[in-house]
């Protein structure tokens, strides 16, 4: 396991294995540039010597390409233009070597700054964003099984354990106008990215990789307890598992850009807003008990006022004091409960916060009129 080095908010840990493979084709490389720290993750394919040497001049050409960057370029047009070198180069390597034709490769990359982390991957090696031990964003694969899943076809469970899962529609060397996705993404402090190629994700269900690389509290401990739990399982099962490489990321600042809320936010949080302000104008009248309707005229109260005797307009004003006293406690309770939401969707939480809203609606709904 080697330990990620960057002048950049984040702390990082690598480790990458030959499994039960005969050579490890596998190519794991980082890079501090100008624009941020470089994070890169090749999974090669091919005959003979040919899949290592994809993924290394893939990783080579990735590095070299944002190293080259000054600190004004576009970092999504970067990543982008990264792996493009990277497949360009790919096949200027088998036009001079024609032994090397049909080699290949997949391509991860994590480009992180102050500002946020961009994100670019061709193939089926994965990058995912964890926050609080769960899974916020995945990349999806380009393989003949993850279009089932798109699809609906397939469960992402029942892909992961097909017999085509190794078939990928998508890799660097298949074609000079390669597509590349690249997204860019928010994170706060102590989110995790990690890097991994399939050797990794395909050996266990997703829930069990998320639980040892986002709920391990140490961050070299994730590394080691992933690498070495899918290289005991591949021995337990005829040791002919994949190569495994994985590169983990933990920022220790939050980023610039912050997360925009998704429609399912949106929606919860304007359902509670406007529960909240039903439930205050109902209890409003509730604890008033204005003997008149709220649409009673101010002159027609002030003379049903001046006609009650003087203990009875005691005791009236002494219970409105005691209502809007409880008002005002209401009011202090919805204004921390929509506060505790906002934070939960500030967080991506949507679940929790449905909860909330959930509870909110149930104690409403079930208090007792005053």
């Amino acid at each position: 396991m080697i330990s990620i080095n960057t002048t950049f908010a984040a702390t990082g840990f690598a480790d990458t294995r030959q499994g039960g493979r005969k050579e490890n084709q596998d190519t794991c490389a980082w890079r501090d540039t100008a624009l941020g720290l470089a994070v890169t993750v090749c999974d090669g394919m091919g005959g003979g010597p040919s899949g290592k040497t994809a993924s290394t001049i893939a990783a080579d050409a990735i590095c070299r390409t944002l190293s080259a960057c000054a600190p004004t370029d576009d970092r999504i047009e970067a990543v982008r233009t990264a792996i493009i070198n990277g497949n360009l180069a790919i096949y200027d390597a088998m036009e001079a070597d024609p032994s090397l034709k049909g080699m290949g490769t997949t391509a991860t990359v994590v480009l992180l700054n102050n500002q946020s982390a961009v994100i670019g991957h061709v193939g089926d090696s994965r990058v995912y964003q964890f926050r609080d031990g769960e899974k916020i964003f995945r990349t999806f694969d380009h393989s003949w099984v993850f279009e089932q899943v798109r699809q609906g076809t397939l469960t992402e469970e029942q892909a992961r354990n097909s017999s085509q899962s190794n078939v990928i529609t998508r890799a660097l060397g298949h074609t000079p106008n390669l597509e590349v996705d690249v997204t860019e993404v928010a994170y706060l402090k102590g989110d995790r990215f990690m890097l991994c190629s399939d050797g990794i994700w395909g050996m266990f269900p997703e829930p069990d990789i998320i639980r040892m690389a986002a709920r391990t509290t140490s961050l070299a401990g994730a590394v080691e307890t992933l690498v070495v739990t899918v290289d005991e399982e591949g021995m337990k099962t005829g040791a002919t598992h994949d190569n495994l490489t994985v590169a983990l990321i933990e920022t220790t600042t939050d980023s610039k850009l912050q997360d925009k809320m998704s429609k399912k936010m949106k929606y919860t949080l304007a359902a509670l807003a406007v529960l909240l302000i039903a439930s205050l104008a109902v209890n409003v009248l509730q604890w008033t008990k204005w003997p008149a309707s709220a649409a009673t005229p101010a002159p027609v109260v002030a003379d049903s006022l001046k006609s009650l005797p003087d203990s009875i307009l005691t005791v009236k004003i002494d219970s409105l004091q005691r209502s809007m006293e409880q008002y005002q406690q209401a009011q202090k309770t919805y204004i921390a409960t929509i506060d505790s939401l906002i934070a939960l969707i500030k967080d991506k939480k949507v679940e929790k916060a449905d909860t909330v809203l959930k509870e909110e609606k149930q104690r409403l709904t079930s208090q007792p009129v005053k």
